[in-house]
């Protein structure tokens, strides 16, 4: 199948928030969706970018029932590891499910990195549920390893409240 890789720009925030709510919905999280097209258009296309992001496209001829012919995403960020340096984090890999399969995962995770290596980075981040076994069969199929078996490090957050009361001095 026919496919391009391209990088985002504004006018596909409203298939990349489509497609977030998809991936939320394959994750069974989707009530924790707070974030709107709007945000996505300010925070990855302002003068200062949060994040920044590639899409997959097909042709008109290969375009879902819904008319879709964008069909997968990848968002990323730039972060920094006090012992290695440059690193990428990618925030999400997402491609519809009919389209799974075609390397389009793979493309688009491999761009991911092309991206990261051109900006000095010498890892790429991510996080992957565990229960998602053809996710992880396909990322160490990639060379990746799980940090948490072979460190011993566990992703951690503060959100809400408990940021707020964090924050306080």
């Amino acid at each position: 199948m026919d496919f391009s890789i391209r990088a985002a720009n504004v006018e596909d925030c409203k298939d990349i928030a489509r497609m977030i709510r998809e991936l939320a919905e394959y994750e069974k999280v989707s009530d924790h969706i707070k974030i709107t097209q709007r945000d996505l258009e300010q925070d990855g296309f302002s003068k200062n970018p949060f994040f920044h992001g590639i899409v997959a496209e097909v042709s008109e001829q290969h375009r879902t029932k819904d008319g879709h012919t964008k069909i997968g995403y990848a968002l990323y960020f730039f972060a920094y590891s006090s012992w290695t340096g440059r690193a990428v984090f990618m925030e999400d890999l997402y491609v519809m499910p009919e389209f799974r399969g075609n390397g389009i995962g793979k493309a688009l995770m491999s761009k991911v990195a092309q991206l990261g290596l051109a900006a000095g980075c010498n890892q790429l981040n991510f996080t992957v549920l565990d229960w998602n076994k053809s996710s992880v069969d396909f990322y160490l199929s990639q060379g990746c390893f799980n940090v948490t078996t072979k460190m011993g490090y566990h992703c951690m957050r503060c959100e809400g409240k408990a940021l707020e009361d964090l924050a306080q001095p």
